[in-house]
């Protein structure tokens, strides 16, 4: 059966157009359209419902919620601040990726983590199975969680909700009390823009999203324009650019490793940009100039940005470099690429204040 978030009636109000995404009916786009969607959120702000995601929330005494996360993860969390967020990825004991998470330390002994739709039920078991006796899981799967994206983020939040978040940095947290009840909000998403995500009970969430899109500088977004969004920042998908047959090493996520020591992987995720007309989608071949399939690509598109079609995916180390010609296999025919850095487009998130 599929399942429904609180904003449900919401979203059908507004003429959004549903579809099944990770056993929900969720919007995939409203009136205006995925382009205008995408755009307004590069220009202004877009809201999102993403309550379809995870949130669970640990505490215990402080070294052993840190060593768990260290023995679940491969990132370090001893130096993580209170307030502060962290991205990384669960991983198995074969070295792959069981789901990619945001982790953000609220006080020194309680942690709050967004888990990905379609992998919390696995992420919940394999955290329990390692849950050391001292530290408390507390997981709902009813609880709601928005998402405002945009540069006109910060002053949407202050307008709406009387909120000064101007001291928040890029990946922290921290409650506030938003009519009701104190709800913790996040300066992070999905999108490479300044934004914040807000999480509520559900009995909360159509007041909070009904004060929101009366804002004019507010749009409604569904997930196609939240996944052209992520593309052109090279925010990895679960499920399609990450999985437990990846290595965070493969994915070019080394940086969210502790220990950076390892060997260095045959197979790299890098973006690809087509030199002429086409748009390559996930499951193209990437060949090099003789035509032998050198990878694939995992996600692919067009950028509203960009005009332009791009991509990432996986292709042999060798071939990886920025600058490097391939060409990608689309409808066959064997069409011009180049291997860029990622992001496509510079984020342009909030960015830590210059110490005095």
């Amino acid at each position: 059966m599929t399942r429904r978030t609180a904003l449900h009636a919401s979203h059908t109000a507004l003429g959004a157009k549903m579809g099944e995404f990770a056993g929900y009916d969720m919007p995939l786009y409203y009136k205006e359209g995925v382009l205008s969607e995408h755009e307004w959120v590069r220009s202004r702000a877009g809201l999102f419902d993403v309550s379809h995601m995870g949130q669970i929330i640990l505490h215990g005494p402080e070294e052993d919620i840190i060593k768990f996360w260290e023995q679940v993860t491969p990132s370090s969390f001893a130096k993580l601040g209170d307030g502060a967020a962290k991205y990384t990825v669960l991983t198995s004991p074969k070295g792959g990726m069981i789901d990619d998470l945001i982790v953000t330390r609220i006080w020194h002994n309680k942690f709050f983590a967004v888990l990905n739709a379609g992998r919390k039920s696995v992420d919940i078991e394999w955290l329990r199975k390692h849950l050391p006796e001292s530290v408390t899981l507390e997981y709902s799967d009813m609880e709601s969680l928005l998402a405002v994206q945009g540069p006109d983020s910060e002053k949407v939040m202050r307008e709406t909700f009387g909120l000064d978040v101007s001291d928040m940095n890029y990946m922290s947290g921290k409650y506030f009390d938003l009519g009701h009840a104190a709800s913790l909000v996040s300066r992070l998403g999905y999108t490479g823009e300044d934004g914040f995500e807000i999480s509520v009970s559900p009995n909360e969430a159509p007041r909070i999203w009904r004060q929101l899109i009366e804002h004019p500088d507010i749009m409604p977004v569904g997930l196609a324009a939240r996944d052209s969004l992520r593309l052109e920042m090279g925010y990895p998908l679960y499920g399609h650019d990450i999985d437990e047959t990846t290595s965070p090493a493969e994915a070019n996520l080394s940086w969210i490793l502790r220990d950076k020591s390892g060997p260095k992987p045959a197979r790299l995720r890098v973006g690809v940009k087509l030199l002429d007309k086409g748009i390559a989608r996930e499951g193209a071949e990437i060949r090099n100039e003789v035509g032998k399939k050198i990878g694939a690509l995992t996600s692919g598109g067009f950028s509203p940005s960009l005009k332009e079609s791009i991509g990432m995916g996986y292709i042999e180390a060798a071939m990886s470099a920025v600058g490097t010609n391939i060409f990608v296999h689309v409808r066959g025919r064997d069409i011009p690429a180049v291997v860029v850095a990622m992001p496509f487009v510079p984020a342009r998130t909030k960015m830590k204040k210059a110490a005095h």
